[in-house]
């Protein structure tokens, strides 16, 4: 998660391609990185236009291909069915928020299609609330840095910190839809979201106390072991809250505003 922080920044800076190439480092260490992929793509063609989108993917590609060479070249089938087998059966003693369903359903195929299904529409609901956010970003940073130019040697200085969450927003929202649709998640895995739950926490429309006791509920869930069905069961129904807030919260597009 580190790498991938760091490409945020990086992105926020306009340092597109060295943010590419520290986001695909980060996917070569874990692939859950890949959960923020649609939002990036969306950030890269708003930002930077199909061209740009287009070498930006280009350089994640090469960055991938260089690290897996060594890989590639000695075994390439196995390498590449090893790192892409979406097939494969989690461990149900492990599954921190499958519990409360019997193991038979846990492994069903048709279920994971269900849950590739739901994923889907979900980004697919926050699809003109992210595309809102990232062109507004793209508009507001394309003011910025002619203003910049205009004060270029003033002590004068454009502060782009509020504009910002336009960019961090649809990204962390995201990952937060692939992580609430996962097949099986086990307790390392709370590491994928758990800097970015306060953030957005304070972007639903709850209240301060409603956001802290959704906190604590998913602390408790992910600091329960072995995993039994309550726990499994209220931390899904702390990602529907949060996905609900989200999306009761998400920026109106131009033809909704009043």
């Amino acid at each position: 998660m580190l790498l991938f922080y760091v490409s945020v920044n990086l992105f926020l800076d306009s340092k597109w391609s060295l943010g590419s190439l520290f986001y695909s480092l980060a996917v070569s260490v874990k692939m859950n990185i890949l959960l923020f992929a649609p939002a990036l793509l969306l950030a890269y063609l708003t930002s930077l236009g199909l061209k740009g989108a287009l070498i930006q993917l280009t350089i994640c590609a090469f960055t991938q291909l260089v690290l897996g060479l060594p890989f590639i070249l000695s075994n390439p089938i196995a390498y590449l069915k090893g790192s892409f087998n979406l097939g494969r059966i989690f461990l149900y003693e492990w599954t921190v928020n499958w519990r409360f369903l019997p193991e038979e359903v846990f492994i069903n195929q048709y279920f994971h299609l269900g849950l590739l299904v739901l994923h889907l529409t979900l980004l697919a609901c926050f699809y003109s609330s992210a595309l809102h956010c990232l062109c507004s970003y793209a508009t507001l940073k394309q003011i910025s840095e002619k203003v910049k130019r205009q004060l270029k040697g003033k002590k004068e200085k454009v502060d782009m910190g509020a504009a910002a969450q336009l960019f961090i927003l649809p990204l962390f929202t995201a990952n937060l839809v692939g992580i609430a649709c996962s097949r099986s998640l086990h307790y390392q895995f709370y590491v994928w979201y758990f800097h970015t739950l306060p953030y957005l926490m304070w972007s639903t429309p709850y209240s301060n106390i409603a956001r802290l006791c959704l906190l604590g509920v998913v602390e408790f869930c992910w600091n329960t072991f072995p995993s039994t069905l309550v726990s499994s069961a209220a931390l899904h129904v702390c990602h529907g809250a949060l996905l609900y807030g989200l999306w009761k919260n998400k920026p109106l597009g131009k033809g909704r505003q009043q």
